[in-house]
């Protein structure tokens, strides 16, 4: 069964399947951390249905991305996606091992690299049944090292690397994109609640950059009676 969702005040629609991978708000955040700009070429690796690149794409309308999507039925739903917003002149999905690079881009064809790559080591905790859910979310299909090593090869010399990963993992993280040439610039840790440990790490990247990073004030998600902060708010109603 397939629902459509409206964001942004009814300005975009997704569909997505009601059992199988769906979006949650990782990746508004994620969406609103990646810095385009309006000559960028962008490659958001494990696309899913689409959703980030499409609004992406709605804020800015020059900006070409490529969508990368191993599971053919969610490369299909994203490609349905970006078809219902009428973006087909700005988004191509790719129905693609992402490692399979040269296949959907030449090495160093990329202004700006992003994703939500699948977080769990496999067979680390309970596998999910539905097929689409786990390679989402568990290390079946890709792990952190190919899509790191990926991004490193696709990206110019100073392209930037967009990445929202568990706060848990984030030594993985940061010794992975070091290791492929992808200096950490900028990071930020994600909180339920201000009183709560932090989730989810940002991290920003930069090919061949040169040491030091910035760390930004904590985003916390959640007020204390549950609801959006009003900084989350802002990134899901612009």
């Amino acid at each position: 069964m397939i629902t459509t969702e409206s964001l942004f005040r009814g300005r975009l629609k997704i569909r997505q399947r009601k059992k199988g991978y769906r979006f949650s708000i990782d990746t508004a955040i994620l969406a609103h951390y990646v810095e385009l700009k309006d000559t960028d070429t962008a490659v958001d690796l494990g696309a899913g249905c689409g959703i980030i690149s499409i609004i992406l794409a709605h804020r800015v309308p020059s900006a070409r991305l490529y969508g990368i999507e191993i599971q053919r039925d969610l490369a299909e739903l994203a490609t349905a996606n970006v078809r219902l917003n009428d973006m087909e002149d700005r988004i191509t999905i790719v129905h693609r091992d992402m490692r399979d690079f040269r296949s959907y881009m030449r090495p160093g064809g990329a202004d700006v690299v992003f994703s939500n790559p699948p977080y769990r080591r496999f067979l680390s905790g309970r596998v999910c049944h539905n097929r689409e859910r786990a390679v989402a979310r568990h290390e079946i299909a890709v792990s952190l090292s190919d899509v790191i090593s990926v991004a490193g090869k696709l990206l110019r010399p100073s392209g930037r690397l967009f990445v929202i990963y568990p706060a848990e993992r984030a030594t993985d993280l940061i010794t992975q994109m070091r290791a492929f040439k992808l200096e950490p610039k900028r990071l930020r840790l994600v909180h339920s609640k201000k009183d709560s440990e932090a989730e989810l790490i940002l991290a920003e990247g930069s090919k061949h950059g040169k040491p030091g990073v910035k760390v930004s004030p904590p985003l916390v998600v959640h007020k204390t009676d549950g609801s959006y902060t009003d900084e989350v708010n802002k990134m899901i109603s612009f």
